[in-house]
């Protein structure tokens, strides 16, 4: 294996952030343009079916993260990788044309299947070839992906939807399919957890030794692939899988409730399109911002403590928010909701991947991803029934805060030693033999 050129973890993280970056755009741009579409006559669309149709491409979500779950050992996370990014953006070319607002509610629900295939394939292949002392730093550089991309949709949003509507932002989110899957499919490595699982020993060490890791020893590889998630029902797996699963459902409630509705909230408040697409940028920019800081205290004191807090966080800010502040504490506490919904997210979807082997890690994530998903359905009906029912600034905001300290409150559930993980493996000082 000497022969092999060296390559380093950090280009899986990099190829990771990029396609986490499209696939945020693609689900925050729908956020930028909902009061586009609320006035676009020819559609005469409501705040109900803005909001049914926000919900439509998270279901699509929710079934991917469960194919995910069922297939990422069997065709590996290479190739559902390449092909979440394939399909998520031929979908979002046909909503950029779609002619009726029924056919544009199909192109967003198929998109969503693909959407829900990248983000556990991703943490899974990050989680594996990052430094093990690093891994919350490098997950949430990854994972802040998300939030780029919804910084990025709502800029764009503030050039493009003013003269040109809601068709070009959708358009940009085909370009993943010239941009990025040409680059993953030359540079993305396969799992070696599952080439050694699926007994491709050559393979495994092949990529191993490019990336100077360890192979699993041949017995645990095949034990982890017979036994996939019989070992989810040993303790203290199902009470992690329970915990995380709320927490889960919980946080993306907020998450996709604000992502979809905070422009049109604001815009009800009396701000003008400019100002409230802005507050979408401040609540993306709290949420790089913290997801990177939390991470690199999750690394030192650990990510359950520091999780926990983020919640807390989120709840105090929705509180302030509902007050109608100043303009510069309103800003403030935008982007610390940020830091406690989108940034909680990405910290927790890496603490919860070093819970579990990584022989289970991905399909962990996916099902437990998956009832998540359903709490991101949710979220954006939430929001639109607190806007058709008039509930004003106070009462949208309220509406939020009480799964935001639910989520914290399941977390307060997990146990406090990390489970082990049979299957996990340090870095090699050296190559790879």
């Amino acid at each position: 294996m000497d022969g092999l050129p060296q390559r380093r973890g950090g280009v899986v993280a990099a190829i990771c952030f990029v396609t986490i970056v499209c696939d945020g755009y693609d689900l925050i741009v729908y956020g930028t343009v909902v009061p586009s579409l609320l006035r676009y006559e020819p559609w005469g669309l409501d705040a109900t079916a803005v909001g049914a149709i926000a919900s439509y491409s998270l279901i699509g979500m929710l079934l991917g993260a469960l194919l995910v779950g069922v297939t990422t050992d069997l065709l590996g996370r290479r190739k559902l990788m390449l092909a979440s990014v394939t399909w998520f953006s031929l979908s979002m070319g046909a909503c950029a044309v779609a002619p009726t607002p029924e056919l544009f509610g199909l192109f967003r629900f198929l998109g969503g299947i693909g959407l829900g295939g990248v983000i556990p394939t991703a943490i899974a292949l990050t989680v594996e070839f990052a430094p093990p002392r690093r891994r919350n730093l490098v997950n949430a550089l990854m994972n802040s992906g998300y939030s780029v991309g919804a910084v990025l949709a709502a800029v764009l949003g503030l050039v493009l939807v003013a003269g040109h509507g809601f068709r070009p932002l959708l358009a940009i989110g085909a370009l993943p399919l010239v941009l990025v899957v040409p680059v993953a499919w030359r540079w993305l490595p396969e799992s070696v957890d599952f080439l050694a699982a699926r007994g491709r020993r050559a393979e495994a060490e092949r990529v191993a030794a490019q990336y100077g890791i360890a192979v699993p020893e041949p017995a645990a590889a095949t034990a982890a692939g017979r036994e996939r998630f019989r070992i989810l029902l040993r303790r203290p797996y199902p009470r992690l899988v329970a915990a995380f699963a709320a927490a889960s459902f919980l946080g993306q409630v907020v998450v996709y409730g604000l992502n979809t509705w905070l422009p049109e909230i604001m815009r009800s408040a009396g701000y003008p399109l400019g100002s409230s697409l802005q507050f979408l940028v401040a609540l993306s920019v709290g949420a790089v911002a913290g997801a990177l800081v939390l991470s690199t205290v999750a690394d030192r004191l650990g990510a359950r403590i520091v999780v926990i807090a983020a919640f807390g966080v989120a709840v105090l800010a929705l509180l302030i928010l509902s007050t109608n502040p100043p303009t510069v504490v309103l800003y403030l506490a935008v982007a610390l909701a940020g830091v406690g919904s989108n940034g909680a997210q990405i910290v927790l979807n890496g603490y919860i991947a070093q819970r579990f082997p990584a022989g289970v890690r991905a399909g962990a994530l996916g099902g437990i991803l998956s009832v998540g998903r359903v709490g991101a359905i949710l979220g954006p009906m939430l929001g639109a029934f607190a806007i058709t029912a008039g509930f004003g600034l106070r009462g949208d905001f309220y509406l939020f805060v009480l799964p935001a300290a639910l989520g914290m409150a399941a977390l307060l559930c997990t146990p406090r030693e990390a489970a082990p993980q049979p299957s996990d493996r340090r870095r090699s000082t050296g190559r790879a033999r």
